[in-house]
């Protein structure tokens, strides 16, 4: 029977880039500015990397396929590199490749990157994708913020929300965002806003106004990998070491059949379910020190509250409004700023959030830093609600 990985992988080095339109770089740009730091926050030579994953997640717009793009503007020393992409999850794909690798005994030192070069394409929004041969048949005149406003008019109806309560509630989580991403001289959009600027912004999709709905940017995060031991020996303290990754994958359920009714994501409930196993965590609301989720758009978020076994079901919105993932809450959610302040570079969110949790757990977050955190979840949700991928993460201090 598999026993999991938990306190087997210990995160050697992070990196980030700095997220925005970067048009003063490209992809490669952006892989070297985030492996550099990390590199030098590890402490190794690229001699002795052993394997690398990469993501990338729209590779028709410029950064290429397979595995070559990072292999040569890093320069590795011809190690396997392996290029993964799942929607949205991708960034959290590269880094579970890169953690099962060292797990198992396949690789001492594991190297993770992800990119996204959106802006040079003009795109306003995301750039379309392939949508493959039967996507077209199931959902054929969906849009992002179409979709994700369905899950509110849903939620709403399932729980009895009021229009107004739940608009509240989601500008709330735009504004926390703000705040937050306001002290993280790496994100792209640092600027607080008022609860009235979100609740007057231009409807995107109902009730989605602009402030619900993050942004597109060009970005980079890198994550090396390694054993306890491995770690200790090369002088390293204090580790902050991978506790659970789960990913689960729509089967059809959702969009094809009638037990699901819009107002949750069921592949994100199970995802959870699975990593807190795996984590030997049976109370994650007292026991979860803070979270970054995949707040594409606000109402995502205080859905995925619910989705995560944080709040109960039917009251997240009522956690959110009295601050419970507020920065000086009881479990801070996007305390770097989120999707909403970083936009979304698809093959990089997921590290990027990984890179927060572990600047977090390490003390090294600067004036966005909480008082002793113990344990960071991180959680990706890729696609439509009707049919997505979702990757769970957990890190943490060693032992915890």
């Amino acid at each position: 029977m598999a026993s999991g990985i938990r306190d087997k992988v210990a995160i050697l080095g992070m990196g980030c880039s700095k997220f925005g339109e970067r048009w003063d770089a490209g992809p490669d740009d952006l892989m070297v500015e985030a492996y550099v730091e990390a590199m030098a926050d590890a402490g190794i030579e690229a001699s002795q990397l052993d394997a690398a994953w990469f993501s990338t997640h729209i590779d028709e717009i410029g950064t290429g396929k397979g595995g070559t793009p990072l292999s040569i503007a890093l320069r590795l020393p011809n190690i396997a590199v392996t290029r993964v992409e799942n929607f949205c999850a991708s960034g959290s794909e590269a880094f579970r490749g890169a953690v099962y690798a060292v797990a198992a005994g396949a690789a001492d030192i594991a190297l993770a990157v992800g990119v996204e070069k959106l802006k040079d394409t003009g795109y306003g929004g995301l750039p379309f994708g392939a949508p493959g041969t039967l996507a077209p048949q199931v959902m054929p005149n969906g849009s992002a913020p179409g979709n994700f406003a369905q899950l509110a008019s849903a939620y709403r109806a399932k729980h009895g929300v009021s229009k107004e309560d739940l608009k509240r509630a989601i500008a709330h989580v735009s504004v926390k965002s703000h705040a937050n991403g306001a002290k993280n001289p790496k994100a792209h959009l640092r600027k607080p806003i008022t609860e009235e600027q979100a609740l007057k912004a231009p409807i995107i999709a109902e009730p989605l106004g602009l402030f619900d709905c993050c942004g597109v940017s060009d970005g980079a995060a890198a994550a090396i990998v390694t054993t306890p031991e491995i770690a200790r020996a090369l002088g390293k303290h204090d580790l902050v070491t991978v506790k659970a990754l789960q990913l689960s994958v729509s089967n059809g359920y959702e969009s094809q059949y009638n037990g699901w009714d819009g107002s949750h994501f069921h592949t994100a409930r199970i995802a959870a379910g699975k990593a807190y196993k795996e984590a030997g965590i049976e109370r994650p609301r007292e026991q979860i020190s803070m979270m970054e989720v995949h707040d594409c758009f606000s109402v995502t978020e205080l859905v995925t509250m619910e989705d995560l076994f944080i709040s109960a079901e039917g009251r997240g919105w009522r956690d959110v409004l009295d601050g419970f993932y507020d920065a000086d809450g009881a479990v801070p959610c996007q305390i770097d700023g989120g999707l909403k302040c970083f936009g979304h570079p698809i093959g990089a969110s997921g590290l990027r959030m990984l890179y927060e949790m572990y600047l977090q757990l390490q003390g090294r977050a600067g004036e966005r830093q909480l008082r002793d955190p113990v344990l960071g979840m991180t959680h990706n949700l890729g696609g439509a609600p009707a049919s997505n991928v979702c990757s769970v993460a957990i890190i943490g201090r060693e032992g915890a």
